[in-house]
């Protein structure tokens, strides 16, 4: 029976020497929900999956450049573009999971209508998703940006603005708290989420499902191939996944192709 026991304890040890340990960084929501509903089945694999929550969207770039975390999961392509330009790293998107369509929030006006001469309007500080929010704004007729501006289009490329509203740029963590403060604030969804907000039912206008804004697995260039971050892309675009961003994020979040 001792023998037993000692060969039972040794298989065991084997399989968790066998398990390779993979750290990603993400943002709370949906982020770290979708790779928490991922943990066991990665773990059949032999991925012992761990999953660092971040507020901001700074450090799980720095974090996985500097080889501290091997990857992680919160940003779209433009971000990441901007950030690798800004910072000198060279970090890689292993593949696209999901969208995120990107919303205008009111706790004081029910439509873009109503917003005032004056209005203030807050949106990220960063350039790409402050673009993206003035991109919203102009294709919803709030303001007209210059021929060309793209998305990093800044509110110095703003060639119209009937209402006069004024943009001030913050943090984009902080958007869902200066809510009430504000006529109109532009807020990721994965912070919209966080504060409890429906993007679907409660934006005053939101990006279609057709956004270009895909959120990637972000790795590097020596560990992006390896077996255990492959089984983790591979993985979350499983037919599981799939139907639990559909049933969990009811539109708010919608996993590509």
């Amino acid at each position: 029976m001792k023998k037993l026991f000692a060969a039972l304890a040794a298989v065991a040890a084997l399989s968790a020497q066998a398990a390779e340990e993979l750290n990603v960084a993400a943002t709370a929501v949906p982020h770290a929900e979708i790779l928490e509903f991922l943990k066991p089945a990665l773990a059949e694999q032999g991925v012992d999956l761990k999953v660092k929550v971040f507020t901001d969207y700074v450090q799980p770039n720095i974090q996985v450049a500097e080889k501290r975390l091997d990857a992680n999961f919160f940003q779209h392509q433009p971000y990441l573009d901007e950030f690798n330009k800004g910072k000198g790293t060279e970090l890689v998107s292993v593949t696209g999971v999901h969208i995120e369509p990107f919303g205008a929030y009111s706790s004081q006006h029910k439509s873009l209508d109503d917003l005032p001469n004056g209005a203030t309007v807050v949106i990220p500080n960063d350039a790409t998703n402050g673009g993206r929010a003035l991109l919203l704004l102009d294709k919803a007729g709030v303001i007209g940006l210059k021929e060309g501006a793209g998305i990093t289009a800044t509110p110095k490329d703003i060639a119209e603005n009937p209402k006069r509203i004024k943009i001030r740029e913050l943090e984009a963590a902080t958007l869902p708290r200066v809510l009430t403060q504000v006529d109109l604030a532009l807020i990721n969804t994965n912070y919209a989420l966080e504060a409890k907000l429906n993007p679907t039912e409660d934006a005053l206008v939101i990006e279609g499902s057709d956004s270009p804004y895909v959120n990637i697995l972000v790795a590097r260039a020596d560990n992006k191939d390896s077996d255990a971050m492959q089984k983790l892309a591979k993985a979350l675009h499983s037919d599981e996944v799939k139907q639990f961003i559909n049933e969990k994020y009811q539109g708010a979040v919608v996993p590509v192709e």
